[in-house]
């Protein structure tokens, strides 16, 4: 375990730097420098990060040119006529149905609230089991206005529904994490990095399974947690920080 232990953190040390930023989409929320805008970027490149991450960082582009690169402003001011873009964007099943819900709610969300984190705090016990309720009442909430509709609750994971929930779990890791390296932000100070949850896709799963840190054989919300509760052994104060070893070993080594 101790060599294990040894050799995931040489691979956090390597990956854990802005020459990991360029490829990922976290590139998207690194274009910006209000705290608001890098939130709601950050929030919808996580939401829509699958498929080949180039296709994602364009898409990405794409959307935030139609906010003229300034989301918070957007959502803030918008007129009706400035959503009519918005009709033809799409990215895998994130239709234009599923766009203008996220803008609606984000929109009437920030007319109210200076920090996306406060959605997030409403199942905050402190904890450090606390994200399985965090994730369900955000979920909750993201879905508690009239006329929600039905399709796009897919694009929100929830325990509740046994997801292994790896978009929100990364969104968070980028804004909760705070280190020196430069890549995560480590903007929300009322979530704590021992509470995050490994992000569990493909990549992460793979390796995790090869390292002998994951055993349950489905992919699921119990699988972040055995996962997480593995690399909390390892660092309890940030467990997520091996994301970056698990990840670069199963895509940039094929691990």
């Amino acid at each position: 375990m101790q060599d294990l232990q040894g050799f995931l953190d040489g691979k956090v040390e390597q990956y854990n730097s802005p020459g990991f930023i360029t490829l990922d989409p976290i590139s998207i929320p690194h274009r910006f420098s209000k705290k608001q805008d890098i939130e709601i970027s950050g929030f919808f490149a996580s939401i829509l990060a699958w498929g080949q991450r180039k296709t994602i960082i364009n898409k990405c582009i794409e959307l935030f040119e139609m906010m003229d690169n300034s989301p918070h402003d957007f959502l803030l001011n918008h007129q009706e006529d400035d959503l009519k873009p918005f009709l033809n964007f799409k990215h895998r099943t994130f239709n234009d149905v599923d766009t203008l819900y996220f803008i609606h709610f984000l929109s009437w969300f920030y007319k109210k609230h200076t920090s996306l984190e406060e959605a997030f705090l409403l199942g905050q016990t402190g904890g450090v089991d606390a994200m399985q309720s965090m994730l369900t009442k955000f979920q909750e909430f993201f879905f508690s206005l009239p006329d929600s509709p039905q399709r796009t609750r897919k694009h929100i994971a929830t325990p509740s529904r046994r997801a292994a929930c790896k978009r929100i779990n990364m969104y968070l890791r980028w804004m909760v994490r705070d280190d020196d390296k430069g890549v995560d932000f480590g903007l929300w100070k009322r979530i704590s990095p021992a509470q995050l949850i490994c992000p569990c896709d493909l990549h992460v799963d793979r390796v995790g399974r090869k390292l002998g840190l994951i055993t349950r054989k489905q992919t699921d919300w119990l699988t972040a947690l055995e996962l997480t509760a593995k690399l909390r052994e390892f660092d309890a104060a940030d467990p997520v920080k091996y994301d970056f070893a698990l990840f670069g070993l199963g895509v940039e080594e094929k691990f």
